[in-house]
């Protein structure tokens, strides 16, 4: 039987039969990470969730589409308040612009809100009319202010710190520019002292490679969490990890690892796009079906990784890889996945008891760090 491989499944799996070859997992999953988007692709999101287990989802959604993908996930979503990223002047979204809008997502429920602080955010500052001091920096002038106002609303913090180290060896290789990896968390341990305030520190706090530095992170700072968030990094960084060893970290850090996809959902991913007027995650997926696929196809990868003891390559194409090494790779090959096998008990805390302990009671108005 033939089929064609796609970045979403090079593997030619159905992702509806693999859903009932894993089963219902051992609890209702809690996303705690994900950009759903567009109520047509939110549809096709809410068949996927309903087939991998997936309860609830901590979405970073636009401020444009909260309502109307509020109105296909009802009370399956929570809104994270996030800048306007797609707004014409990128100088008001993420100043003044995200300052107001704390307001209307507090208003539909948002209790968290989200800095971008990804090294190349220096790439944009310039034509943003900003400084890196400005907004770069986790305590620049402009995120303190924000964080203050969201802390007087009752709001956390989520931030996005570094990046992959396949990233710092190949485009971030201009320490001048971008910083080692190591000093872009110096602003961050900054703006949580400053604060005081709760944090959520997406994709294994940027450094899953190295969980010796995650745990000085977390041992300094006892409001940080984190959240398994950004599949293909995920799958290829923690696969590499020794079992006991990724077990030992989870144990250490019980209740503070949450379960995160990065799935990123839009209307844009169900159509072709005219080559003239290219859109939004078209290289991704340009049909229901394939839209289907892109989104099953993380759900696959990690609970796999989590819950079995799967040793082959990774469904999805991880470009990474030709990034680092060219002459071995191409824009088609992937990581081995390795499944960790976690037991029941850890399986519940990564994907549910762990959210529930820490953002479900904070959305509920209960300081779980009190």
């Amino acid at each position: 039987m033939t089929f064609e491989k796609t970045a979403a499944n090079r593997l030619g799996l159905d992702y509806v039969a693999q859903s009932r070859v894993l089963g219902k997992p051992v609890c209702p999953i809690v996303d705690a990470h994900a950009h759903i988007n567009g109520k047509r692709a939110a549809q096709v999101y809410r068949r996927v969730c309903d087939l991998y287990g997936i309860e609830r989802v901590y979405s970073q959604t636009q401020l444009a589409q909260a309502d109307a993908v509020k109105g296909v996930m009802g009370d399956r979503i929570h809104f994270v308040a996030i800048p306007e990223y797609m707004h014409r002047d990128r100088k008001w979204a993420h100043t003044e612009g995200f300052l107001e809008n704390l307001d209307q997502w507090h208003a539909r429920g948002a209790r968290m809100l989200k800095f971008w602080g990804a090294p190349r955010l220096r790439d944009f500052v310039g034509s943003m009319g900003l400084s890196v001091e400005e907004i770069v920096l986790f305590d620049s002038e402009w995120k303190l202010r924000i964080a203050q106002k969201g802390k007087s609303l009752g709001m956390m913090l989520m931030v996005h710190c570094a990046d992959p180290d396949t990233w710092f060896e190949t485009m971030y290789k201009d320490a001048g520019k971008y910083g080692r990896k190591a000093s872009q968390y110096e602003s961050l341990e900054r703006l949580l002292e400053v604060t005081g305030m709760p944090c959520l520190a997406a994709h294994m706090g940027g450094w899953p490679e190295d969980l010796g530095f995650l745990s000085g992170l977390l041992d300094r700072h006892p409001k940080l969490i984190l959240d398994t968030s950004a599949t293909k990094w995920m799958v290829r960084e923690l696969s590499k990890h020794d079992t006991k060893a990724l077990i030992a970290f989870l144990d250490r850090y019980r209740g503070r690892i949450l379960f995160g996809s990065d799935i990123v959902t839009s209307d844009d991913h169900l159509r072709a796009t005219d080559a003239d007027e290219p859109a939004f995650g078209d290289q991704l997926a340009s049909s229901d079906d394939e839209a289907f696929e892109l989104y099953a196809s993380r759900y696959w990868a990690m609970r796999t990784m989590f819950e079995t003891g799967y040793r082959g390559e990774s469904n999805i194409a991880d470009p990474d890889l030709m990034m680092v090494d060219p002459d071995r790779f191409d824009a088609m090959s992937a990581p081995m996945l390795k499944g960790h096998g976690l037991d029941e008990d850890r399986l519940r805390m990564l994907y549910r008891d762990a959210t529930a302990a820490t953002l479900d009671r904070w959305y509920r108005g209960d300081d779980p760090w009190a």
